[in-house]
C-alpha cells in the first residue's frame, strides 16, 4: 500500500468518528490539518477536505523558466501554508503538470496535497499514456482524482478510470466541463453513472447551474468542485473597483476574494472551489476564505443583491 494512501486511510478512520459536515476541525482530524480550516465532506466516502484548493490552468503554464517556477513554488508555498490541500491540473494545461510538481518536489508537499488531475485526449488508448506522464509530471505514485476534461471520449474514458479505481490507482473519478452548452449532456451522464466528483462553473455573476447540476449532485450524493470561481478574473478585476458591502465584517470576509469564495463554497452542494492565481498576495487573499464560517442562505443572497446593484 503506498504511502499516501495508507496515510488517508487513517486519516478517513479519525476524521468520521471526530468531524461535522463543514465545521472548522482540529489538527487531528485529517493530514496535515490546520486549526480553524473550514472543510466539507466528500458524500461517497466523508472524509473532509478544504473548501479552497488551487486551479492551475494557465496560471503554472510558465514552462522551464526558473524564475517563473520558483515563483509559482511561492505561491503553493502560501496556499499549503493556509491549510490547502486540493490542487487541480491537466494535460490540456501546457507545463502546468509539471511545474506544480516541481513545486510539490521543492517543498517536500508530497504528503500534504490531494492531487486531481484529468484525461483529454479523444484516442481512448492515449489516455492511459496520459495518466502515466501525468505521475511522472506530478512526481507522485497515484492520484486522488482522476477527471474526463470536457467530457472529451467520456464514454471510454470512464470506463478506464473505473478500473483504476478498482486497482488502487486512483480513489476518486470524475468529469469536468467548462462549457455551458454541455450541461444537458453532463446531467445525462451524472444520472446513470456512479461519479465520485462533477467539476463545473458557478460564481457571483454565473449561476446557470444552481437550479440543474447542483440540486441533481446533492441528489446522487456527488461532490462538487467548482472551476472559474472568478470567471477567468475578469469578475474579481471588476469587484475590486467597487466597495465592499458596508456589512462585509459581519460575514468574517475582509476582501471581495474572499466575498466571491464564501458566497460559492457556502452552497450546500459544492464541496471546494478552485480559483487561479500566479500572485503570493493572491493566493493569501483567496486562502482567507478557508478561515471563518459559512455564510447562511439570506446572507448570500443579501450579496448577490448587493453585487446586482453595483
Amino acid at each position: 500500500m503506498h504511502r499516501r494512501r495508507f496515510i488517508w486511510k487513517l486519516g478517513c478512520a479519525g476524521i468520521a468518528m471526530l468531524c461535522n459536515p463543514f465545521s472548522p476541525v482540529s489538527s487531528l482530524e485529517a493530514k496535515d490539518a490546520k486549526p480553524s480550516v473550514l472543510r466539507k465532506k466528500i458524500p461517497g466516502t466523508g472524509e473532509l477536505i478544504p473548501v479552497i484548493g488551487m486551479g492551475t490552468w494557465i496560471t503554472f503554464n510558465v514552462g522551464k523558466i526558473q524564475r517563473l517556477r520558483d515563483q509559482r513554488t511561492q505561491v503553493l508555498q502560501a496556499f499549503l501554508d493556509a491549510g490547502g490541500t486540493v490542487i487541480d491540473s491537466s494535460p490540456m494545461y501546457g507545463s502546468s503538470e509539471e511545474v506544480v510538481g516541481y513545486a510539490i518536489t521543492k517543498l517536500g508537499g508530497r504528503e500534504k496535497v490531494f492531487a486531481a488531475t484529468k484525461i483529454w485526449t479523444s484516442d481512448t488508448a492515449e489516455g492511459g499514456e496520459q495518466f502515466k506522464d501525468s505521475l511522472s509530471r506530478w512526481g507522485l505514485p497515484d492520484f486522488e482524482l482522476e477527471q474526463i476534461h470536457n467530457l472529451v471520449n467520456w464514454q471510454d474514458h470512464l470506463s478506464f478510470l473505473q478500473d483504476l479505481k478498482k486497482e488502487g490507482r486512483i480513489r476518486y473519478l470524475g468529469i469536468t466541463t467548462s462549457h455551458g452548452r454541455r450541461h444537458a449532456d453532463f446531467a445525462r451522464i451524472m444520472e446513470q453513472y456512479d461519479l465520485d466528483f462533477v467539476q463545473f462553473t458557478y460564481n457571483l455573476t454565473n449561476r446557470d447551474v444552481e437550479n440543474s447540476l447542483l440540486p441533481l449532485a446533492q441528489e446522487r450524493q456527488i461532490a462538487v468542485i467548482i472551476n472559474r470561481p472568478f470567471g477567468g478574473g475578469g469578475l474579481i478585476r471588476r469587484l475590486k473597483q467597487k466597495p465592499l458591502p458596508p456589512w462585509h465584517q459581519e460575514l468574517e470576509c475582509q476582501n471581495w476574494p474572499e466575498l466571491a469564495l464564501k458566497f460559492i463554497v457556502s452552497h450546500p452542494a459544492v464541496t471546494v472551489a478552485i480559483p487561479a492565481t500566479s500572485k503570493v498576495a493572491h493566493m493569501k487573499e483567496n486562502m482567507g476564505a478557508v478561515h471563518g464560517r459559512l455564510l447562511e442562505e439570506r446572507e448570500r443572497q443579501r450579496l448577490l443583491q448587493y453585487v446586482a446593484n453595483l
